[in-house]
């Protein structure tokens, strides 16, 4: 027997939309899920000419602590994942370079965001950064050898995203 959804509530929680899915599970139980209703985003796993990954150093409120992260961010309406990466990344670093998509991800068993997954590569930057009112980001250049490191570590919010980039350039 397959999951059976029942119903769907919708409720805002602070700025994040929630929604409450009601199941029939194969056993016959009734079950409640609660489902962060998410929009697409993009990552990207940037290198600089000189193959440094370029990344993000920024306090993060739910582990509360400063993680070294990959560039991303959501896509807005009307607007192509390319196009929003290539937005997200020059808002964010100040940087430019030349994207290739790399593939789609989920970002969790909870959550309906679809992550459109980039490399950009001979990356530099072309201007400061035009970060929003609640943003503080500080870039980094990080050698490949010691992102791998980073990689391994735990502490990169977009692991995924890091090794569809790393496996797509033949780098991992």
């Amino acid at each position: 027997m397959d999951w059976k959804k029942i119903k769907e509530d919708s409720f805002q929680a602070g700025f994040r939309k929630l929604i409450k899915k009601t199941f029939q599970l194969p056993n016959g139980k009734i079950e409640d899920f609660d489902i962060k209703k998410e929009g697409p985003a993009v990552c990207i796993l940037a290198l600089s000419k000189d193959n440094n990954v370029v990344l993000a150093r920024q306090f993060r409120p739910g582990p509360e602590k400063t993680l070294l992260e990959l560039p991303g961010g959501l896509v807005d309406k009307n607007e192509t994942p390319l196009e929003a990466a290539k937005r997200e990344f020059l808002e964010e670093t100040g940087y430019i370079g030349d994207f290739q998509f790399v593939g789609e991800s989920l970002d969790c068993a909870y959550s309906t965001m679809i992550r459109y997954n980039f490399v950009a590569i001979n990356c530099h930057k072309i201007q400061k950064q035009k970060l929003e009112e609640n943003e503080f980001i500080e870039i980094v250049e990080m050698s490949l050898a010691e992102f791998r490191k980073h990689l391994k570590g735990g502490q990169l919010t977009d692991i995924e995203s890091a090794y569809l980039g790393l496996d797509y350039l033949k780098l991992l």
